[in-house]
């Protein structure tokens, strides 16, 4: 059967990002998405909010036949890395080779967002070649010039790579502008991360100029919808915490 996703969007806990993963959800719903892969910016503190609130379900399944895809979009060293299936540890400034060590040793599959776009942190050529992805985001909704999509895409097919198309969505009026579609046996995780490296129909949207602004000054408008407060959380364990050991 076939399911669209939005595989690359951000809620609230990221810094730079205004919706709520409920509000993100339920945008993603309207428009006709069977899921979408949640991937804030260093951290998975979201995923773990909504299997708490009951909306994603820790085996991989659906929950009211809408799919959670847990991940994390990393600020590696050498640029943004989403990092799908998996839940990592705070790995901002760790290089892009071992972030997706990491993510294969997990079980999860890498992609690398809006590789041409100069003005971002893309993950550039010399890296790209080295690593091992799943699939390259050739078509992003976001990108600051829509010949950087065109070059992601003549990279990928260079590479023998599956290309996706997604929103990178910060507001939830964004979310699911952007989508791929797979044919799938069932509607699991399992499932998705499988059919990714296959390659799906890519419907390709950009984003409206209102919305690309507010993307673009995101943080003016955290104000009217800021981040759930952590201060009685303790401090998020990073990839050195984890991988220092015991004394």
């Amino acid at each position: 059967m076939r399911h669209a996703f939005d595989l690359h969007l951000h809620t609230h806990y990221s810094a730079d990002a205004c919706g709520s993963p409920e509000a993100m959800i339920e945008a993603a719903k309207r428009r006709g998405l069977s899921g979408i892969a949640v991937t804030d910016h260093n951290t998975c503190d979201a995923v773990a909010h909504l299997a708490k609130v009951g909306l994603m379900r820790e085996d991989g399944l659906p929950v009211d036949g809408f799919l959670i895809i847990p991940g994390v979009e990393v600020s590696t060293a050498d640029g943004h890395l989403l990092c799908l299936g998996v839940t990592l540890p705070n790995m901002k400034g760790v290089p892009a080779l071992e972030v997706a060590a990491a993510v294969k040793e997990r079980g999860g599959i890498c992609i690398a967002p809006h590789p041409y776009d100069s003005f971002r942190a893309g993950i550039r050529e010399a890296i790209l070649d080295q690593l091992d992805l799943a699939a390259l985001e050739t078509f992003n909704a976001a990108v600051t010039l829509r010949g950087f999509n065109a070059k992601a895409a003549a990279y990928a097919t260079r590479r023998g790579l599956a290309g996706t198309a997604a929103s990178d969505a910060h507001h939830a009026s964004a979310a699911g502008i952007c989508s791929t579609a797979y044919e799938l046996p069932e509607l699991s995780v399992a499932s998705v991360l499988d059919a990714i490296p296959r390659g799906g129909e890519r419907d390709e949207n950009y984003l409206s100029f209102s919305e690309g602004m507010k993307k673009n000054f995101g943080n003016w408008f955290r104000v009217f919808n800021p981040s759930p407060r952590m201060e009685t959380q303790p401090a998020p364990l990073t990839w050195d915490d984890e991988n220092t050991p015991s004394k």
